[in-house]
């Protein structure tokens, strides 16, 4: 941990402590009695309409001519709070590297998740000037047509301050939690692919069951977690490879399952000792593929009546969809067993959009209609997401919240929910979350308490999913949405434009209508990018493109180069 690290944690303690002189010169304590405890559960590739509750919310369709079946994350909806226009990132690390550190994600770095790649780090490498250690060398996709622009490259690993890191340190939100018990349970994936020194225990948790990668087989698992030989990476600069833990022995035979049993034993052994308040950040695998269900619970969905609904027709994923609930139904009943129900934040969120069949190449996953697009895109199906906040006879029940938010406001929302100076940590550490906390008893924002406006998004890679605009690869994107209205640039030298207010399924493209509009989002997405995003992690042109083997409609126009020159860059 680095020297500054230890000063803001220092300023930290402090703050959290609120102390204050009186006029008699006598400290007086702000400390908030009974801090609650916080459960984190963060789904993985679970999309805004695979819940019934926000299905129901924008369809108006009643739950029971519905094929996915979530009861108890709809509980949570009907118990708590819940955001209708929450935002994640695109992909499953970017938003974990959000959360973690409550910063957007491009400027850590962080603008792609994958499969373990070859690193500067694992490959022993020099590091070139202007790079970072866990910087992937290479990342793309198999896509056989013309491309006009090559792929930005990504970090893998949240900076913790060791030697490699040559300064770059990040507070976490465990860290940041100085006096909090934190534990973590799930998929990490912004380790480095198992790189030592950037796993649960280097951010300030106590790993109780952790993989860090994308995805993770449903039986059988323990072998790949349990796994210390660097047969992947044989030149990584450590004697074993730190890819995970299995913990303890549960007897159950299905992940979800099995990690949920795991969680109820430590909210157990929590609950005992009251005199420490906890923080549980349970980061499911469901429901990322490989699509894999519980027998009986993927029979039941063969022969449902309602498949085909909303084209959610998928037994298997039926079947993991109710597992993850069913984990979520066993935490609040957990909750209510030990007496921690009063004094619990839970939050529920997903890390991006689900996986549309209409536009992966092999058609599985889910639909996300009425919105548009999927995992991978910047349009609403693949960055709005449900979020849930339930703190029984805190936050009131059964509310909607119709301001938009985004991944990188639960940092500050949980310290100040724990009674931290959220605006002041926020500050000295330059996060761009904001604690949405004021939302909870303002639904409207009518005393303008949550004052962010502007979110956000950059995905530097061409993606071997379909388009939602054409049948042909993602190319390159990023977004702003600025009030109202969001803008998507594709770097190939295209624009969209929508009212999202009133346009939220995305049918009404105003680019070529309100072009001053347009000119002015771009300017200022680019301006954050120049600012925020090291060019490394932008994408570029392609010196081998051949126009005339372009399959688009559209030429190809380089709207982005003349922002790179050294003298934009400030």
């Amino acid at each position: 941990m680095s020297i500054i690290k230890k000063g803001i944690l220092i300023l930290l303690v402090f703050l959290f402590l609120g102390c204050k002189f009186n006029n008699e010169g006598k400290v007086k304590s702000q400390t908030p009695p009974n801090r609650p405890n916080i459960i984190l559960i963060l789904a993985d590739d679970y999309g805004i309409m695979d819940c019934q509750a926000y299905a129901h919310k924008f369809t108006g369709v009643e739950a029971s001519e519905m094929f996915y079946e979530t009861p108890n994350i709809d509980r949570l909806v009907h118990e708590g709070t819940a955001f209708s226009q929450a935002y994640a990132n695109q992909l499953c690390s970017p938003t974990r590297a959000s959360i973690m550190t409550g910063k957007y994600s491009g400027r850590l770095g962080f603008t792609t998740a994958m499969p373990p790649r070859e690193t500067y780090y694992n490959q022993n490498s020099p590091v070139p000037d202007g790079y970072y250690v866990h910087d992937v060398l290479e990342h793309k996709d198999n896509i056989l047509i013309e491309q006009a622009l090559n792929n930005g490259t990504s970090n893998s690993a949240v900076p913790t301050g060791n030697s490699y890191d040559k300064g770059k340190d990040e507070l976490s939100i465990a860290e940041a939690l100085k006096d909090y018990h934190s534990a973590f349970i799930g998929k990490w994936h912004i380790g480095g692919f198992g790189a030592q020194g950037y796993q649960p225990a280097d951010q300030g948790f106590e790993p109780l069951a952790w993989f860090d990668a994308g995805g993770s087989v449903y039986y059988d698992w323990k072998k790949s977690w349990d796994n210390k030989e660097k047969t992947r990476f044989p030149k990584m600069p450590q004697e074993y490879s730190e890819i995970g833990d299995s913990g303890q022995e549960t007897n159950e035979d299905y992940l979800t399952d099995d990690l949920t049993v795991q969680a109820l034993n430590y909210i157990d052994k929590r609950s005992k000792l009251k005199e420490q308040p906890f923080f549980l950040y349970f980061s499911h695998f469901a429901i990322h593929s490989p699509y894999q269900g519980k027998e009986n619970e993927v029979a039941y969905f063969e022969n449902k009546p309602a498949k085909g609904w909303n084209g959610h027709k998928d037994p298997v994923y039926g079947s993991m969809i109710k597992s993850l609930d069913r984990s979520v139904g066993e935490i609040l009943k957990k909750l209510q067993e030990t007496g921690l129900d009063e004094n619990t934040l839970v939050v529920f969120m997903s890390d991006n959009g689900g996986i549309d069949s209409k536009i992966t190449p092999n058609g599985e996953g889910t639909d996300n209609s009425p919105f548009l697009g999927g995992k991978a895109c910047v349009t609403e199906g693949g960055i709005r997401v449900p979020l849930v906040f339930r703190w029984k006879g805190k936050i009131k029940e059964g509310q909607w919240v119709d301001v938009p938010v985004d991944c990188t406001d639960i940092y500050p929302t949980i310290l100040e929910a724990t009674g931290y100076d959220a605006k002041t940590i926020a500050k000295t550490n330059k996060l761009d979350g904001e604690s949405v906390l004021p939302l909870l008893s303002d639904p409207e924002n009518s005393k303008k308490a949550y004052s962010k406006e502007t979110h956000y998004w950059h995905y530097p890679f061409n993606v071997i999913y379909n388009s939602p605009y054409e049948p042909y690869a993602l190319t390159p994107h990023s977004a702003i949405r600025d009030g109202d209205y969001k803008l998507i640039f594709d770097w190939y030298g295209r624009f969209h434009l929508y009212n999202i207010k009133e346009d939220p399924f995305e049918k009404n493209d105003m680019a070529s209508e309100k072009t001053d509009l347009r000119e002015a989002l771009f300017k200022k997405l680019m301006n954050w990018l120049k600012i925020n995003i090291d060019e490394r992690y932008w994408p570029s042109v392609n010196p081998d493109y051949n126009p005339f083997n372009e399959v688009r409609k559209e030429p190809f126009y380089d709207l982005f180069t003349h922002y790179k020159q050294p003298s934009s860059r400030q």
